[in-house]
């Protein structure tokens, strides 16, 4: 995995001290046990100092790095699952320094039960697949080499005027279905999706609504940040999306996922073409039709990351640069990075190397 041509690496100074992040409740709730036992020895190790902060409720993480000085802090490690990440992306782009304040180092360490980026970050190292204990070493691992890349987010915004930021991903329909369905079930850790994937099966649902894109090839220039809050390639939501658009002609879909990285799980590769700054937002959307044995099917084969070497006609994969969605009626809750979104109109684009990660290699 080579870096592509203007991105810029970096390394962690020496010596290093590290804001640690830590959700108890996270996964199967062994977070603060797997710090004492795993990471912090690592660290010691490594000669690298750590600030724990345990959270205590949900927005603490948010509202602490929104408001709190972390120049005393060389990165921000977070360890939980994904949510806990997403809370502060959009805490530091809240901030009124922004624009630095979301170029310190942040570092994910896999504590959750769905673990996606952790899981990419791993899978671009040239590592192979790894689960619990060991990516967690792993990732630990790459924090105490201090090597740090770019890597894109997704601006996303809705009809009733929410701006939110993403890493990882955005779902309407089955996909994000199973993800919220599934939470019920977080002391089975990574099985809970497979429990949630039997249940919802059983009463497999139809959305409607309208998906639109700009597809990478069309696109001209990168849209860079400094323009935030505003995004170029987009326009109102009571404006038709721009003619250079493409607008999906079917209009009911089993599910709709935007992705962005490679992994939406530590066993569950949804685009492992994807890369941290790849300047691209991996669309995929199955259409209504597709048999509940095809589904199941498709997604033993996205474990792998084979599925669209099936050639399921139902199955569309676009890299797109911007996209939006209108649901016709507001069924079902759409997920951003793994967190419960309600249904109505949104739209986002990509912002090229946005922010910074601690990485393999």
């Amino acid at each position: 995995y080579l870096p592509a041509r203007g991105v810029t690496w970096g390394l962690l100074p020496r010596p290093c001290h590290v804001l640690v992040l830590l959700n108890p409740q996270s996964g199967t709730g062994c977070a603060l046990q797997l710090f004492r036992s795993l990471v912090e020895p690592m660290l010691a190790e490594a000669d690298v100092a750590f600030t724990l902060f345990v959270t205590e409720r949900p927005n603490h993480a948010r509202e602490l790095v929104q408001a709190g000085d972390l120049s005393q802090w060389d990165t921000v490690a977070v360890l939980a699952g994904d949510g806990l990440l997403y809370e502060v992306v959009n805490g530091l782009m809240e901030r009124p320094d922004w624009q630095a304040a979301i170029k310190k180092p942040l570092c994910t360490l896999p504590g959750g039960s769905g673990n996606a980026l952790a899981a990419s970050i791993n899978h671009y190292a040239g590592n192979t697949r790894a689960f619990k204990e060991e990516l967690l070493t792993n990732c630990t691992y790459f924090l105490c080499k201090g090597l740090y890349a770019p890597m894109d987010l997704v601006s996303l915004s809705t009809a009733s005027g929410k701006h939110l930021f993403s890493f990882l991903s955005f779902g309407w329909g089955f996909i994000s279905d199973v993800d919220i369905a599934s939470e019920k079930y977080r002391q089975l850790g990574n099985a809970r999706f497979t429990v949630g994937t039997i249940q919802q099966l059983a009463g497999l649902k139809v959305y409607k609504g309208r998906l639109s894109y700009l597809p990478v090839e069309t696109s001209s220039s990168p849209a860079h940040e400094g323009s935030w809050p505003e995004d170029p390639l987009l326009v109102p939501f009571d404006q038709p999306v721009p003619k250079h658009w493409t607008v999906v002609p079917e209009e009911e879909f089993i599910s709709i996922f935007a992705i962005y990285q490679s992994h939406l799980g530590a066993d569950f590769t949804m685009a492992p073409m994807a890369k941290l700054h790849d300047g691209s937002i991996h669309l995929f959307y199955l259409k209504a039709g597709v048999s509940r044995l095809g589904l199941i099917k498709l997604f033993l084969a996205m474990e792998k990351g084979t599925h669209l070497g099936l050639n399921c006609p139902h199955l569309h994969y676009v890299p797109v640069r911007a996209f939006r969605l209108e649901p016709f009626v507001s069924t079902g809750l759409m997920t951003v990075d793994g967190e419960p979104l309600a249904c109505e109109p949104v739209q986002g684009q990509v912002h090229d190397q946005l922010c910074r990660i601690i990485s393999g290699s």
